[in-house]
């Protein structure tokens, strides 16, 4: 018997996922699983891949009594409510946004409604953010979309290698970053073959961003790829002094860290080499042209990009070992 969780949210595809993941985890029990359309269902109705005999509760405050953790896997802005009617001893990891953003008026202008307010922000990999997980009862996930800016960028502005106001990002994702409800833009016919941007100049990552790189300014194009799941983001910085290929590689080297990794020079990550993997695959160059830099990484969305870093994040929460339940080898072909 180990740590005893929950999900709330499960019949989405972040919820599946971190099932997936929870069920193989030696060091936790799943006690309840909660959804609101398919609750009174088989979690097997929504989820056949997954081989556990619960039901799909509502998602009320009862459904979570005795649990030592809750995953809160909900759309953005529902998340606020069912963790303010949780005990304050139940610890939480919130994969929406409710509790990323420190500044109220980012989140008025970029999700509207109330501010919830900030949590610990849930991205081990940044400087003193692993001791502070540990230590908190709630963690706030990161967007999948930032997590591959983030780990891109943030270490060459902190090492000042790149100009804070110039930075610009185009990230592409699979489908399964929009969820699960049925949307006419994300049918079979009007994304196979197809590569669509959306929500250009106006992506609700970009505050979480800037929050958690140090840059400024930040110019961000998401696109819509014809694949269920996975994220390619190129980021490119203006060169300051003492910017060259060495240096900036050196700086992305994530010494030690269990699930980022910079490829060999000339490597180029690529989705499909982080798939049910918790890695985030990292290259870097100096434009030979532009002399601006240049960073690639590559992240499961469902994975380092949600539930993986959920399940990271929890295991720091309850003194578990960080990788429990994770793995950095991804799933090919």
């Amino acid at each position: 018997m180990g740590a005893r969780v929950a999900v709330a949210g499960a019949s989405g595809y972040a919820g599946g996922e971190l099932l997936r993941l929870l069920a193989g985890h030696p060091d936790v029990e799943i006690v309840a699983v909660t959804a609101h359309e398919r609750a009174g269902e088989p979690l097997v109705a929504v989820h056949p891949q997954l081989a556990l005999d619960l039901p799909l509760r509502a998602t009320e405050p009862t459904a979570f009594a005795g649990a030592d953790l809750v995953f809160l896997a909900l759309p953005h802005g529902r998340s606020a409510a069912v963790a303010a009617a949780l005990p304050a001893t139940t610890k939480v990891v919130d994969l929406g946004a409710d509790h990323r953003l420190h500044s109220a008026d980012a989140w008025a202008d970029y999700y509207g409604g109330p501010h919830a307010g900030a949590w610990t922000y849930g991205l081990p990999e940044l400087p003193g953010q692993r001791a502070a997980i540990a230590a908190a009862d709630r963690v706030a996930n990161t967007g999948c979309y930032a997590v591959a800016t983030i780990l891109a960028l943030a270490p060459l502005i902190a090492g000042g290698l790149a100009c804070p106001v110039d930075a610009v990002v185009v990230a592409a994702s699979g489908t399964s970053g929009a969820g699960r409800g049925l949307q006419a833009n994300l049918m079979a016919s009007e994304v196979m073959g197809s590569l669509t941007p959306y929500k250009v100049g106006a992506h609700q990552h970009v505050p979480e961003i800037k929050q958690a790189t140090g840059a400024h300014a930040l110019s961000f194009t998401p696109i819509l790829a014809p694949m269920p799941r996975g994220i390619l983001a190129t980021v490119t910085a203006r060169a300051l002094v003492g910017a060259t290929p060495a240096t900036v590689r050196g700086a992305l080297a994530y010494r030690d860290e269990p699930f980022v990794r910079l490829l060999p020079d000339g490597v180029w990550p690529s989705t499909g080499s982080t798939l049910g993997s918790n890695a985030a695959l990292l290259q870097s160059t100096v434009d030979k042209d532009s002399g601006r830099i240049v960073v690639t990484c590559a992240i499961d969305n469902l994975g380092k990009g949600a539930a993986g870093q959920a399940v990271q994040c929890a295991n720091l929460m309850l003194g578990l070992p960080e990788t429990a339940g994770l793995s950095a080898h991804g799933i090919a072909p």
